[in-house]
């Protein structure tokens, strides 16, 4: 027999259904079952007793010992209303995200794609939290890779040149470098000059970072990413120095090899000097955590960096709480992806001048998506969210501008879709609960899309954007069969219809504008 939920003013309504369920059930371990046909919520415990149920709880099942729980559909409609509306569990708590960070003096490359998707998914993510988010573009305009460009500068006694003419003297120098080894050693050489100050060299190194930046500027706006501070780990120069001195009066550095190191536990030590007095990137990476540990006080600084540097952040992390800069409350993350690799299987490398312009890719994407640029760059960012982050990808332009199956434009063309038919009604209250049974695809759409702030914790405390995307693909199939088959716009619970899919198209939309992919009314 049907239990009607009527709502009552004394009501409990939280943001989270589960947070509800918890409080009539009591201190017991809420999970989803397996299978969706079991329940909506299942956990190991004594079933309860019916008067605990209340009209939130429509059957109770006990199968291979989990208790297996279905809501009453009547109060998953009650609930529709506020699913986007989420719990704020970060207030009071900062974060700093790390992310993009690509490096002066190359073109903006398909490698340093990831890090600026999934970077901004995930601040996007704790922010729609309530936390207090620091986004942070770490560019790397410091280092023996800027000694290199300065031989070239100098071996072609050129002052004039633009980020085209500094990419190909960097894979020149690698290919000189293998006929002649003794390179290397000249390219430390003016890296130490630029650190001791030389103003003819500083000069031509901020020539470098500028014609870079004009270029990041461009892929940022195409990209719609605005992230709040672009400081070069050149920024950290003055702390360099305390990192060092520090390092020695805390007796944790020591001579290796001519160079100066930390222990840290692992199989290597971490290198602060070099053994030409040099900084490494260990010693900008320790001074940048010296500062923003004094300037934001965070809870938790999150770096979204390739896989391939997971030992270098153990090692740095280690450092950084031997020096004392961070406290045990302090979180240090490494969120590590996967490479992009080209259609053949193999790595983009700038080195060999194997590589994709990203600004090449973006308007390419652009012109597949008939000019529309949300679809285009929409497509973009899906195809790299929906894959788990430590995972390699092969780039594959028909899977990335689908429109059927797990894909941007497919998720945009459903929200499109919904948003075609409430231009023709938009009901936005229900008056009243829907009079007749449910049918399967409505019931099908409520046992899923209630899950959504659930997984955007999830998402955020995972790092794991692709869990949401994951989600969103699921909501838009279960919606896309219900439009199929139902008239939303005629029949007696057209009203429920209408807030159905007005709830849908709201969820869609949060969440793709949470990975930062925009949602265009009409395709």
């Amino acid at each position: 027999m049907r239990v009607r939920y009527i709502p009552e003013e004394n009501d409990i309504l939280d943001f989270m259904i589960k947070d509800d369920l918890q409080k009539i059930l009591g201190d017991v371990k809420l999970e989803h079952p397996n299978l969706e046909q079991f329940g909506d919520y299942s956990f190991r415990g004594q079933r309860p007793v019916i008067g605990d149920w209340g009209s939130v709880i429509s059957e109770i099942n006990e199968i291979n010992g989990f208790v297996n729980i279905k809501l009453n559909p009547d109060y998953l409609v009650f609930q529709l209303p506020q699913l986007t509306q989420l719990p704020q569990l970060g207030q009071g708590q900062t974060v700093i995200v790390e992310y993009s960070s690509p490096n002066i003096a190359k073109h903006f490359g398909i490698g340093h794609l990831r890090s600026t998707i999934i970077g901004q998914a995930i601040y996007n993510l704790h922010q729609s939290l309530g936390y207090k988010v620091i986004g942070d573009n770490h560019l790397g305009d410091w280092g023996t890779q800027f000694g290199k460009l300065l031989y070239m500068i100098n071996r072609y006694r050129e002052t004039d040149f633009d980020i085209d003419r500094l990419e190909q003297w960097y894979v020149e120098f690698h290919t000189l470098a293998k006929e002649n080894p003794e390179l290397e050693a000249e390219a430390r050489k003016w890296f130490k000059k630029l650190e001791d100050g030389d103003k003819v060299v500083r000069k031509l190194w901020e020539k470098c970072i500028s014609a870079s930046m004009r270029e990041f500027s461009r892929i940022y706006k195409l990209l719609a990413v605005n992230i709040d501070n672009a400081y070069g780990e050149s920024f950290y120069e003055k702390l360099m120095s305390e990192v060092v001195e520090g390092a020695k009066n805390k007796g944790i550095a020591f001579e290796s090899q001519g160079a100066l190191v930390i222990d840290t536990g692992h199989e290597s030590p971490l290198m602060l000097l070099k053994s030409d007095g040099a900084t490494t990137y260990a010693t900008r990476d320790l001074a940048t955590i010296l500062y923003r540990m004094r300037q934001f006080e965070p809870h938790k600084i999150i770096y979204e960096v390739g896989v391939e540097q997971t030992l270098y952040f153990k090692q740095v992390f280690m450092a950084a709480k031997k020096l004392g800069y961070v406290s045990d409350k302090v979180e240090l993350v490494h969120v590590s992806h996967g490479l992009y690799l080209a259609p053949d299987g193999k790595k983009f490398s700038t080195r060999s001048g194997n590589t994709a312009r990203l600004e090449d890719i973006l308007k390419e994407a652009i012109h597949r998506a008939k000019g529309s640029k949300e679809v285009g760059i929409g497509a973009i960012k899906y195809f790299d969210l929906l894959h788990s982050l430590q995972g390699n990808i092969v780039f594959n332009w028909e899977k990335l501008m689908a429109m059927q199956g797990n894909s941007g434009p497919y998720l945009q063309y459903t929200y499109a879709r919904i948003m075609s038919v409430l231009r023709k009604d938009n009901s936005r209250r229900l008056s009243s609960l829907p009079s007749d049974e449910l049918n399967f695809e409505e019931l099908s759409i409520l046992r899923h899309i209630y899950k959504f702030p659930e997984v955007i914790i999830e998402a955020a405390g995972r790092y794991s954007p692709n869990l949401l995307c994951n989600f969103l693909f699921e909501l838009a199939q279960r919606f896309n069969t219900f439009y199929n088959k139902h008239s939303i716009l005629s029949g007696d619970n057209t009203e429920f219809r209408l807030l159905l899919t007005k709830s849908v198209g709201e969820v869609l939309e949060k969440g793709l504008n949470l990975l930062g992919i925009a949602t265009p009314e009409k395709m």
